[in-house]
């Protein structure tokens, strides 16, 4: 069967990321469970259409079995600028909003309630927002069609994404898994918000996750303003690197391998906080055991009393990790250090970073 772009169609891929076969990276066993072979089998790569520029997931056999998230109080702290600057921007007009939903947690709707919007009950509404929900749909030709149709003509619609040019800039490899079926840079989402009749007329740029984007898009043709323009100009330099994204792997996977082994060697009790989506591959890769990392903490209960997918390393709660005394945690999403330094102060001191030079000290 011929893969087609899930954006434009084109017939014409290429791989830019293949990470072999990992688990399913929003499935998580039941602790004492064993690992099995099906359970790690998972085809995970990454194609690029060579015309519309979609980076994208190539297949996915697994099946969608993600535990609602907790949302972080960074992402939370980000949603409320976001807001904020928007409304500044004057761009949160009218009184009706459309939610599209993420099972990363969270919703603006109340910030947007704040401001006396509604949300809308049937019909196109003046506000739409998608804070990293898109990316969950397999056709994304459709899905960004669908977004249009449920933007009011004199509307706008908002869309946040991880910036594919900071995933290839800081070697984020393991943002790639199952269930994530696009990953977008500026230019691309132009050419598919095009295709949809609409049109990118400002963004604002935020630290979160590295490096992630908010768009104002409308309908009908747009001139951007100059934010669009410098943002669309200090992407390239990235977009034409994707390829160094699987020279990372080796070395990050490498990088956490050596320094558990060390650890264990030194007699200290290792335990991971952030049973993320993006610690499933690397610790699968890395090979992690109980024996070189104890456990991962996660403040999620649906995670809670399973393990990690591909080992045997169990997930457990906040409170146990500090019960634990562990002598160090690797932190697996450096944005939870300032919610996670705050609401476990017992373990200052103790927290590495994850990197893909290798964990590092805070």
């Amino acid at each position: 069967m011929t893969r087609r772009c899930r954006g434009c169609g084109n017939a014409t891929l290429t791989t830019v990321l293949d990470l072999g076969t990992t688990p399913a990276a929003d499935h998580f066993p039941p602790r004492d469970t064993p690992v099995t072979t099906t359970e790690i089998g998972h085809p995970l790569r990454m194609n690029q259409c060579t015309v519309c520029g979609l980076a994208q997931l190539a297949d996915d056999d697994t099946v969608t079995a993600e535990p609602h998230g907790i949302e972080p109080q960074a992402l939370r702290d980000q949603a409320a600028e976001a807001v904020r600057l928007v409304h500044a921007a004057g761009l949160l007009r009218g009184s009706t909003v459309t939610e599209f939903g993420s099972p990363h947690g969270g919703t603006w709707l109340p910030l947007l309630a704040a401001h006396g919007f509604t949300e809308s009950t049937g019909g196109a509404a003046d506000v739409v927002l998608d804070c990293f929900g898109i990316m969950h749909e397999p056709d994304q030709r459709v899905a960004f069609a669908v977004r249009a149709a449920a933007t009011a003509p004199d509307g706008v619609l908002l869309v946040q994404y991880h910036s594919l040019a900071t995933i290839v800039a800081q070697g984020q490899w393991n943002a790639l898994r199952h269930g994530h079926f696009a990953y977008y840079s500026l230019a691309t989402l132009r050419t598919l918000l095009r295709a949809a009749g609409m049109s990118v007329v400002t963004a604002w740029e935020f630290e979160l996750y590295g490096g992630t984007v908010l768009l104002a898009v409308r309908h009908g043709d747009h001139a951007p303003d100059a934010t669009v323009a410098r943002l669309l100009a200090d992407e390239a330099d990235s977009l034409r690197s994707v390829n160094r994204l699987q020279d990372t792997v080796d070395h990050h996977v490498k990088a956490l391998r050596t320094w558990l082994e060390a650890s264990a060697a030194q007699g200290h009790r290792v335990y991971a906080y952030g049973a993320a989506s993006r610690a499933v591959a690397l610790l699968s890769m890395a090979g992690a055991h109980r024996g070189l990392l104890a456990g991962v903490a996660d403040a999620s209960p649906g995670k809670q009393g399973c393990r990690m997918p591909g080992t045997d390393v169990p997930i457990i709660s906040p409170a146990d990790l500090v019960a634990a005394d562990p002598d160090v945690v690797l932190l697996t999403l450096p944005d939870l250090l300032a919610e996670v330094s705050a609401g476990l102060p017992t373990l200052d001191g103790r927290w590495m970073i994850d990197d893909p030079a290798g964990p590092r000290r805070q």
